[in-house]
């Protein structure tokens, strides 16, 4: 490995962690949506794959972190991953405790990244012999796993039956491209499809204002008045061991490191799951919610560091709804990286020595980075994101990019078919079928229509 791509390996971790600090301070973006477009885009500039890989773990190391500040500091999820820890922070803000519960979330996600990395490893080495047989059974795997998450989810029944109709939508949408031409009988189109139900509730919500009748059904509010907590945010140990009691720091390394073989699940739901066994009992709120918040911010990092690293580095293969969400770019990217008919992405084209240098490369520079901005600065940084960037126009941006990634797939007719795409999965997603029953759909769609229609 040379200099030259050491210094691009750096120089992509750095733009992630500054990308993603300011992205992770804006309240309510979608991992999925920040991440993908992004990381995409890397992809298909040909961009080195190790350095592909050294970004994206520093980006998820990154926003996971930022992703839960706004929610002590101003009551307001950054993320889906930080909307379990909404009860404790707000708790813990109204007691004047915001800043103390900065550095504990902080000293959480220091605890699950350096715990899951080398457990991730470990498991994906051993997973790893069994490799090829995953693969000759990878899109019933996939069928499984849209199955299998329909039935963890909270609507087990609407997401069971909208599997078969959204697996029609994929690959009737196909059938129409290639008949028309606009794609060869042997082409495929996944991303494009994939970043529609990414932005599907974003897309309805936006469309449904056009409906004059349900404009005027909204409520209207007053402009919102945030305070932003300040006291206490510089000063004393960055040491997690001196900000986490002994208590909490048990707790938080216990259940990050019991939540990392279970990577292939949802990582939110692991994390209310889990957050709130590590939460314990007890009579003293406050010891409940510090205990919850540390725990939280550490199961939530080891999940995602897991979700990625087991199924890319073993298999090859998005088997988990972290590498089917927000690590698709890493897994499949046509033409540059493809799971069929050959797996050509990261797991082939990285030896194991580079993908654990990428991997902890980033993951540590960015966790050292963020660490201090987050505990000494996020009261300056909260202030400037509140203040001067339009959470709108971010979001605008994203679905900018996504249709134009859409038209670079196949051209204007792609457009409108991401757009119904977009309507159909955002609408059955505001209805309760979650995001990891729609990856998965996507991807199992090829073998529900050749099998079972």
């Amino acid at each position: 490995m040379d200099i030259a791509l050491l210094t691009q390996m750096l120089l992509a971790a750095l733009g992630a962690i500054a990308l993603y600090t300011f992205i992770g301070f804006i309240p309510g973006t979608d991992e999925t949506s920040v991440l993908v477009p992004v990381t995409l885009a890397l992809v298909l500039a040909g961009t080195a794959p190790i350095v592909v890989l050294t970004f994206f773990i520093a980006a998820i190391v990154t926003l996971n972190l930022t992703n839960a500040i706004p929610t002590a500091l101003v009551g307001l999820p950054g993320g889906v991953m930080s909307t379990p820890m909404m009860d404790d922070s707000l708790y813990l803000k109204s007691k004047g405790r915001a800043a103390e519960t900065i550095k504990k979330m902080a000293a959480g996600s220091a605890v699950g990244t350096v715990i899951a990395i080398p457990v991730s490893l470990l498991l994906a080495s051993l997973i790893a012999p069994y490799a090829e047989t995953l693969r000759q059974y990878g899109s019933l795997l996939f069928v499984f796993g849209a199955v299998i998450l329909a039935l963890l989810g909270a609507h087990r029944l609407l997401a069971l039956i909208a599997i078969i109709p959204m697996a029609l939508l994929f690959q009737g949408l196909l059938a129409l491209y290639r008949d028309q031409g606009v794609i060869p009988e042997s082409g495929s189109i996944s991303i494009s499809f994939f970043l529609g139900i990414t932005i599907g509730p974003l897309l309805v919500s936006l469309l449904g204002l056009l409906n004059k009748q349900a404009r005027e059904r909204l409520p209207l509010h007053s402009p919102t008045h945030i305070q932003i907590s300040r006291r206490d945010l510089s000063g004393q140990s960055l040491s997690p061991n001196k900000v986490l009691t002994r208590d909490e720091l048990g707790r938080t390394g216990l259940w990050s490191l019991l939540s990392t073989p279970l990577f292939f699940l949802s990582p939110v739901g692991l994390t209310f799951l889990l957050g709130n066994l590590a939460r314990g009992g007890g009579k003293d709120r406050v010891k409940q919610a510090n205990r919850g918040v540390s725990a939280m911010n550490g199961i939530a990092h080891a999940t995602y560091l897991s979700g990625t690293i087991i199924p890319l580095l073993a298999i090859g293969l998005p088997l988990s709804p972290v590498s089917i969400g927000p690590a698709q770019a890493l897994f499949s990217a046509p033409p540059v990286f493809t799971t069929t008919p050959e797996i050509v992405n990261i797991h082939s084209l990285l030896s194991t020595q580079q993908f654990v240098i990428a991997v902890v490369f980033g993951a540590l520079l960015a966790l050292v980075l963020t660490y201090i901005i987050a505990v000494r600065y996020s009261y300056q940084i909260t202030r400037i994101v509140m203040q001067r960037i339009s959470h709108e126009a971010v979001l605008g941006l994203f679905i900018g990019f996504i249709l134009l990634l859409a038209y670079l797939d196949a051209g204007v007719m792609n457009i409108f078919g991401v757009l119904l795409v977009g309507v159909a999965c955002g609408t059955l997603n505001k209805l309760g079928v979650s995001y990891g029953v729609q990856f998965m759909t996507l991807y199992a769609s090829p073998w529900i229509v050749q099998n079972l229609l």
